[in-house]
C-alpha cells in the first residue's frame, strides 16, 4: 500500500506469547497466582478484520481486558465505549460483558496502544515503544480510507509513531481531525472511569466524535 513507505520496517503481528518487556511480563504473573482464571497475557485487537474503523485505547484494565481476554470488556471504560458503538452501528449488542457473550463488531476493531496490563495502569515509554511494532502492523492493514481514534493522549502518540509522523506537528485534542496520507486520525478523551465521573468526557461529547468518526468513513 501507498502508506508502506512511512512505517517502521519492524512492524510485527500480534504476539499472545510476548514477553519482550519483563517488567510487565513479571506483573501479568503476579496477578495470574492471584487471579488464575483471569487472562494475564497480551491481548489481541478485537473485531472486524477488514474494518475501516480502528479504535486505539491505552493499554488493558486489571479487571477489564487483563481478565477477559477483550479490549474494553468487563470494567468501567467500556460501558460508555460500547453503548456508543452500538448506537452508531458499529456493534451488535451496546454492553460487552465477557469473551463468549456473542457480541460482534462492525466495520470496527478495537486495539491498545501497548497490549499488556501496564502497574498502576502507566507504562513506560520504553514499553509504549517496545509493543508500537505490533500496532505499526494493524495500521499497515487498513484500508484506504480507514478512520482510527485514538483514546486519550498516550494512544494518539503511539499512532503517530507507528506512522513515523511528527507528534509536534498533530497536536492532541479532544475531538481534533487530521487527515493523513489515505487515513483520518480523530482524537478523544478516554472513556476512562475518571473522565467521564468527573465529566470531562460526557455522552455527548463521545457522541459528537462518533458523528465526525461516520461522516470521515461516509467520505
Amino acid at each position: 500500500g501507498l502508506r508502506c513507505g512511512q512505517l517502521r520496517m519492524s512492524s510485527e503481528k500480534f504476539d499472545t506469547s510476548c514477553r519482550r518487556c519483563s517488567r510487565l511480563g513479571d506483573f501479568l504473573d503476579q496477578i495470574k497466582a492471584q487471579h488464575p482464571s483471569y487472562h494475564c497475557a497480551p491481548v489481541p485487537p478485537f473485531g472486524d478484520p477488514n474494518a475501516r474503523f480502528l479504535l486505539v485505547g491505552l493499554a488493558p484494565g486489571m479487571h477489564g481486558a487483563n481478565a477477559t481476554g477483550r479490549p474494553f470488556t468487563g470494567d468501567h471504560a467500556g460501558i460508555l465505549l460500547y453503548q456508543t458503538l452500538y448506537r452508531f452501528g458499529f456493534s451488535s449488542r451496546p454492553e460487552s460483558v465477557d469473551s463468549n457473550d456473542g457480541l460482534s463488531l462492525i466495520d470496527c476493531r478495537i486495539t491498545n496502544a501497548v497490549k499488556c496490563l501496564p502497574p498502576a495502569n502507566k507504562p513506560t515509554g520504553l514499553e509504549t515503544r517496545t509493543c508500537n511494532p505490533f500496532l505499526a502492523s494493524e495500521l499497515r492493514d487498513l484500508p484506504q480510507g480507514a478512520v482510527i481514534l485514538a483514546l486519550g493522549g498516550l494512544a494518539h502518540g503511539a499512532v503517530l509513531r507507528a506512522l513515523d509522523l511528527r507528534a509536534s506537528e498533530y497536536r492532541f485534542g479532544h475531538g481534533a481531525v487530521f487527515p493523513l496520507e489515505g487515513l483520518t486520525l480523530i482524537d478523544s478523551y478516554h472513556c476512562s472511569r475518571y473522565n467521564t465521573n468527573t465529566r470531562r468526557l460526557t455522552a455527548e461529547m463521545f457522541e459528537a466524535v462518533f458523528r465526525q468518526v461516520r461522516r470521515c468513513l461516509a467520505g
